[in-house]
């Protein structure tokens, strides 16, 4: 690798941004042998400068402050990450692999190659490096324990969910960076590896424009934080600037449209949150936030995932007003709360508008009816774990069975599919090998890519993807 920071740099590889998916593909390509440029639009973080509060928490760690928010019925808010570790810096940590029946439905109908099987060597490689193991009950938590209780009760399937941690002590603030590191985001994790193997990754970076010249990809352009312009001249660039700017990127360096289908298909995983008030002590701030899960009616679209925290977030979110505000806050100790998650079928847009993202997800019927019983499910959940109130995100007065769509007040954290790969030209932007059709050595490596809504969190199924696409341009077996 050539050049300085500021001018030109010559790589083998350049990879756009640092999170699931573009750290995965920089430290693997890195220890294979390739050189390696990273450009990331965020900053690194000191964990040590991680201080549990809420509102600067999600000034420094979240962008826009996590108040990014979809344009159309229900509005929705969805909270993205932004410095080296991207959203898996933020996130819950929560580790699925994905489903067999969605990868069976990328088959069937994308035309996409994949399997349990064949994705078994990626997914062992990423659970390995990212320290992946299954919650205890004494970590998970009282919050945790309210929802085991209830779903033993009604003979629920249920059980405790694996994350990406090591030497986790249960400080209760994943979503607002972990202040002890024990959360194997990338950036400690597949990012050091990289530059362990000679990447050189480069903060504060924004990147103009992929430079593609007589159908092959030749670099990319960017600025560095002090304005100047630098270039960077590799015959491999991999876009992993996440679901909601890989698409805009591929759209103004003018590739990836001819299907059509470039920021089509956004699927994010709309969720919402039931509180309960019960008559134990219950300190949702103690322990693992997102620990517990119950998969009763997975199959029908809806998922139950634990959520929890401190009491400014619980201040925030807690459907209530006035008077019966105060009074739920001067008990947040019995507070009890969990989420509802809901496989959408609703589908979304993103297109550039002065610039700027401009998101836009209407929520269909089918998925109206899936929060409509998920929120009467979760309600009884709460009853059979001995709440003494149960507070719904609805207005007052209105039952989950009449809720309509403006009624919802929905948050959501896994976007997908705007860049989504298909065997066939005519109806992806991608092609199996997640390689930008009609393009050569352009890829994709973040959720963006994916087909369709998974119906858990993606991280692990991203990770696993940029870990195939890397031992590809490798020419390697995992």
């Amino acid at each position: 690798m050539k050049g300085r920071e500021t001018g030109r740099l010559d790589a083998d590889v350049c990879v756009i941004g640092a999170g699931a998916g573009g750290a995965v593909v920089a430290a693997e390509l890195a220890e294979g042998g390739m050189s390696v440029v990273v450009l990331e639009e965020g900053h690194r973080h000191d964990p040590d400068s991680f201080t549990a509060s809420t509102p600067e928490m999600l000034a420094r760690l979240y962008r826009d402050g996590g108040q990014i928010v979809t344009l159309g019925k229900p509005p929705i808010l969805l909270p993205l990450g932004r410095g080296l570790g991207g959203t898996t810096l933020i996130n819950s940590g929560t580790c699925f692999r994905t489903p067999a029946h969605v990868l069976e439905r990328w088959q069937r109908e994308f035309g996409i190659a994949v399997s349990e099987q064949s994705l078994q060597p990626c997914f062992e490689r990423v659970e390995q490096a990212l320290s992946v193991s299954e919650v205890t009950p004494e970590l998970a938590g009282g919050n945790a324990e309210i929802a085991r209780r209830g779903a033993e009760r009604l003979g629920w399937s249920h059980g405790y969910l694996r994350r990406n941690a090591r030497g986790c002590v249960g400080s209760g603030v994943c979503t607002l960076g972990c202040p002890t590191s024990a959360k194997q985001h990338t950036g400690i994790t597949y990012l050091p590896r990289a530059r362990e193997a000679g990447a050189r990754i480069l903060t504060g970076t924004q990147v103009r424009r992929v430079i593609v010249e007589r159908g092959r990809a030749r670099g990319v352009r960017a600025r560095v934080p002090s304005g100047a312009p630098i270039e960077v001249r590799s015959p491999i660039v991999v876009v992993a600037a996440g679901t909601i700017h890989t698409p805009l990127l591929l759209g103004r360096s003018g590739i990836g449209s001819q299907s059509g289908q470039l920021g089509r298909n956004l699927s994010v995983h709309p969720a919402t949150a039931v509180f309960a008030r019960m008559e134990e002590v219950v300190d949702m701030s103690h322990g693992v936030p997102q620990s517990f899960y119950v998969d009763e009616f997975a199959q029908e679209g809806i998922m139950f995932e634990g959520a929890a925290g401190p009491p400014a977030y619980a201040a925030m979110a807690l459907p209530l007003t006035g008077r019966r505000h105060a009074e739920a806050m001067a008990d947040y100790r019995r507070l009890a709360l969990f989420g509802l998650m809901v496989s959408d079928t609703s589908r979304g847009s993103v297109r550039a508008l002065a610039g700027r993202p401009l998101i836009r997800y209407d929520l269909v019927q089918d998925d109206l009816m899936r929060f409509r019983k998920g929120l009467t499910r979760m309600r009884e959940l709460f009853d059979a774990a001995g709440a003494r109130e149960v507070h719904l995100p609805l207005p007052q007065g209105v039952r989950p069975e009449h809720a309509r769509v403006r009624d919802l007040k929905l948050m959501a954290f896994h976007p997908l599919g705007t860049a989504r790969a298909d065997a066939r030209p005519t109806h992806g932007v991608l092609d199996g090998d997640l390689a930008v059709h009609g393009v050569e050595g352009v890829y994709v490596a973040d959720g963006s890519a994916a087909p369709s809504s998974l119906g858990v969190n993606p991280q692990l199924t991203i990770m696993a993807l940029a870990t195939r696409l890397a031992f590809g341009l490798l020419g390697r077996d995992i």
